[in-house]
C-alpha cells in the first residue's frame, strides 16, 4: 500500500482568500499538515515568528539557500520566500498530506522537482471582487494594491499550469472541493506507483 502523503500545493491571487481556506482545511480535517514558509518580508500586525511564517534577514535566507535547505523559494514584490525541506519531508514520509501555500514561481519549482505534487490555484469568481478583498483588508497603500492587481494580472498567465482552479465563492464549498480533490487525487497513477509495482510483481507468477 502507499503510505507517503501527497504533496498540496496552493497558489492563488493576493486577497483570493487562499489563506483562510488553508485554515479551515486544516481545522477540519486531521489528515493535513501546513508547511510554515519562511520570508524576508516584515511581520503584518498579529503575525507570529514560527507560526505563520519563519521571519529572517535576507543574509539569513541567502544563507540557508545555498545550504539547499528549501524544496521551492522565490522573490515576491521585493522579498524571499520559501519552504524548508526538513519539515515537508518529515510529515511526507508519516502518512500526512502537505499544504504547501506558495506563489505560482515557487509551485512551478515544485511542480518540476515532485511532478507527483497536486496544484490548485485560487481565484475569487471576478476581477473585481478581487480588487474589493483587497481594500477590505486595509492592510496596504493604494500603491500597493495596484502592485498586487498588476501582479495578479501576471499571474493569471500561469493559470493554466495548475491541476486544479479553485473558485472561491463560498468558503465552505471550496474547503470541501479541496478536500474531495486531495482524496481523489490519491488514486490517480502518479500517486501509486509503489502500488502498481507492487500488484504487478504479484501478477507476474501468473503470466505465460
Amino acid at each position: 500500500m502507499d503510505d507517503k502523503g501527497t504533496l498540496i500545493v496552493i497558489s492563488g491571487f493576493s486577497g483570493a482568500g487562499k489563506g483562510t481556506i488553508v485554515k479551515k482545511l486544516i481545522n477540519t480535517y486531521d489528515r493535513y499538515a501546513l508547511s510554515i514558509s519562511m520570508t524576508t518580508r516584515a511581520p503584518r500586525e498579529g503575525e507570529r515568528d514560527g507560526v505563520e511564517y519563519f521571519f529572517s534577514t535576507k543574509e539569513q535566507f541567502e544563507e540557508k539557500i545555498k545550504e539547499g535547505g528549501f524544496i521551492e523559494h522565490a522573490c515576491y514584490c521585493g522579498n524571499y520566500y520559501g519552504t524548508p525541506r526538513a519539515y515537508v519531508e518529515k510529515q511526507l514520509a508519516e502518512g500526512k498530506d502537505v499544504i504547501l501555500e506558495i506563489e505560482i514561481q515557487g509551485a512551478l519549482q515544485v511542480k518540476e522537482r515532485f511532478p507527483e505534487s497536486l496544484l490548485l490555484f485560487v481565484t475569487p469568481p471576478t476581477a473585481v471582487e478581487l480588487e474589493n478583498r483587497l481594500r477590505g483588508r486595509k492592510t496596504e497603500t493604494e500603491e500597493q494594491i495596484a502592485g498586487r492587481l498588476s501582479r495578479a494580472y501576471e499571474e493569471s498567465e500561469g493559470m493554466d499550469n495548475y491541476d486544479y482552479i479553485i473558485i472561491n465563492d463560498n468558503l465552505d464549498k471550496c474547503v470541501e472541493d479541496v478536500h474531495s480533490i486531495a482524496l481523489a487525487a490519491k488514486c490517480e497513477p502518479i500517486r501509486k506507483k509503489d502500488f502498481i509495482k507492487d500488484i504487478r510483481n504479484g501478477l507476474k507468477a501468473y503470466s505465460k
